[in-house]
């Protein structure tokens, strides 16, 4: 515990946590996680700030420009300056529009004896999107909200640099992932999916979303990294500037179709189609049908000493980050689902998820785990030739 006076010289008792090689104030010790917390810090988001860490460990970029517009307690961004590789940091913008936050934050670089050196650390009060739009422009912009990404979104891409990553993390997966449908169309412009594939459904959905706002601005935000964990979607972008550019990203934006048996496909049809459609089959979308990954980045990230940013003693997280970069060498639409295949083909004895890649690879199909299901595929294979494998 430390003490300290705030800006009404009232003094604040202090709790300080560890993440990786950071110590962070976190004021008062909350029960539950809260826009309200005196200082926002979410520790079931440290795999969000792990896979920034080695994203930006691995893109080989020198003399980025980093702003933060929600930096709540300043944790991605102190350990951004103890944990990226020299040389990648030319400045690193935080701003959080909290009372204390300056003296909070001054008080974190002291205690992990980071020097604030001021052509290089900036720190700003004031509401996130006049911050974002204040400024020239981002090599890096990190949009981490407490809720929609939707309210920062417009100034985040009018700011990212060409070339520049832009991090966009959602919590707001109810929508996105169909629970709230309404809610869906009027935030993102599409239908989600409630059924085994919401997660990459909603992922995909907000990838469209956020590429229709790149859109106005002739950039092309082409996904790099993408993932559903836990309660939030997370998405980096390389901005990519360029009509042209833009015309081959819409182009990818159409409408999954799944049928009873499980067959799905991508489609660009009309809204009669749509009717015609709906006693045999289920659409989602519009939503991006690309690639969530970029191959040369992945296999930097592979190269990574992946291990000691997430931490060897987080199992599940290294496993997780370890079953993504396996997930991209299918890189497709879709993926199957084998408690929903036995389901809905009647298949009355199961099979190992691990046998069932076995025999999908000795009929020369591509197949990997993927992360959005327990017992989920992504294949080239049909589901017919997932069916008779597993008969």
């Amino acid at each position: 515990m430390e003490t300290f006076l705030n800006h009404n010289n009232i003094l604040l008792i202090m709790a300080i946590v560890n993440e990786n090689k950071i110590k962070i104030n976190v004021g008062k010790v909350q029960n539950k996680i809260s826009k309200k917390m005196e200082i926002f810090y979410n520790p079931t988001m440290k795999f969000n700030r792990d896979s920034s860490i080695i994203l930006l460990n691995s893109l080989q970029k020198k003399k980025m420009i980093i702003g933060m517009p929600l930096s709540g307690s300043g944790i991605r961004g102190l350990r951004f300056l103890k944990e990226l590789k020299k040389g990648i940091i030319n400045e690193i913008y935080f701003n959080d529009y909290k009372e204390d936050f300056e003296l909070i934050l001054k008080k974190s670089l002291r205690l992990n004896k980071i020097k604030k050196d001021n052509n290089k650390i900036i720190i700003s009060k004031k509401d996130a999107n006049l911050f974002i739009l204040e400024n020239n422009g981002f090599s890096y912009i990190e949009v981490d909200p407490f809720g929609s990404p939707n309210p920062f979104l417009d100034s985040a891409v009018r700011r990212i640099s060409r070339e520049g990553v832009l991090a966009i993390t959602a919590t707001d997966t109810s929508a996105l992932a169909g629970t709230y449908p309404k809610a869906c169309a009027r935030k993102y412009f599409a239908k989600p999916l409630r059924n085994y594939l919401m997660h990459e459904i909603g992922l995909r959905i907000l990838i469209r979303k956020i590429q229709l706002i790149g859109a106005q601005y002739e950039k092309a935000l082409v996904p790099i990294f993408s993932y559903s964990k836990d309660h939030y979607y997370r998405i980096f972008f390389r901005s990519e500037k360029g009509k042209k550019k833009v015309d081959e990203v819409l182009k990818q934006h159409q409408y999954f179709l799944i049928d009873k048996k499980l067959k799905f496909e991508a489609s660009k049809f009309n809204s009669k189609e749509k009717e015609s459609l709906k006693e045999r089959k289920e659409y989602a979308g519009p939503l991006w049908i690309g690639k969530l990954f970029d191959d040369k980045l992945i296999r930097n990230m592979k190269k990574e000493k992946y291990t000691k940013v997430i931490g060897i003693e987080n199992k599940e997280d290294v496993k997780f980050f370890e079953m993504l970069c396996e997930e991209t060498k299918v890189d497709i639409l879709g993926f199957y689902d084998i408690p929903e295949i036995m389901k809905r083909y009647k298949i009355k004895d199961g099979i190992k998820l691990d046998k069932l890649t076995e025999k999908l690879k000795k009929n020369k199909f591509k197949v990997a785990r993927t992360h959005l299901s327990k017992q989920g595929i992504k294949t080239d294979a049909s589901i017919e030739d997932v069916v008779k494998v597993m008969n």
